[in-house]
């Protein structure tokens, strides 16, 4: 695997280093000892699969409040993505800053989101498919949005958004009483 590093501290792409022969490949996705070489000794809890039928389709930009904050790998494995994380860490010099980039089944990047940040991704592909893992479990009660048009932070979509939940469309919009998590 190879980390790149983003300016958004803690905040990596990953490239997988596929082994290739006459029946395909082999990659590992995860390797503790790897992980530990950039600091991150997190467990991961719960993994979950995103399916998502249309191209455009949104999804997000959600997070967990504190105690239940949690870190999350994230691996396009079918389709397409374009994936965001934005900087929500109280204090953070890169405060409701956003970072992006291009998932899919044929890069074969993963994005290592640390706790502290909001994410969402919008559809690039029809049929496209995510895995997820995560160092907390899902709680409800400590759960947080943030709009995905949103002035205050400004995401620049590669398409137009379509097929957003109504529960994604009615977050409110940030205020400058907003001081993170």
């Amino acid at each position: 695997m190879i980390f790149n590093s983003t300016f958004l501290e803690g905040l990596y792409t990953i490239e997988l280093s596929p082994i290739m022969d006459e029946r395909g490949w082999f990659s590992r996705t995860y390797c503790k000892k790897e992980f530990e070489n950039i600091g991150f000794r997190e467990e991961w809890v719960q993994f979950n699969h995103s399916y998502t039928k249309q191209c455009g389709t949104f999804r997000g930009m959600h997070y967990q409040m504190p105690p239940h904050s949690e870190a999350k790998l994230i691996r396009c494995i079918s389709g397409a993505v374009y994936d965001v994380a934005i900087d929500i860490r109280k204090g953070s010099p890169t405060f409701l800053q956003w970072f992006g980039t291009n998932l899919s089944a044929e890069n074969k990047k993963m994005i290592l989101i640390p706790k502290g940040f909001a994410h969402g991704f919008q559809a690039l592909a029809n049929d496209s498919e995510l895995l997820y893992h995560h160092t907390d479990f899902y709680t409800p009660s400590s759960e947080g949005a943030i709009r995905y048009d949103d002035p205050m932070v400004n995401i620049k979509w590669p398409l137009e958004i379509r097929n957003v939940s109504e529960k994604d469309s009615n977050h409110p919009y940030l205020t400058n009483d907003f001081k993170g998590i």
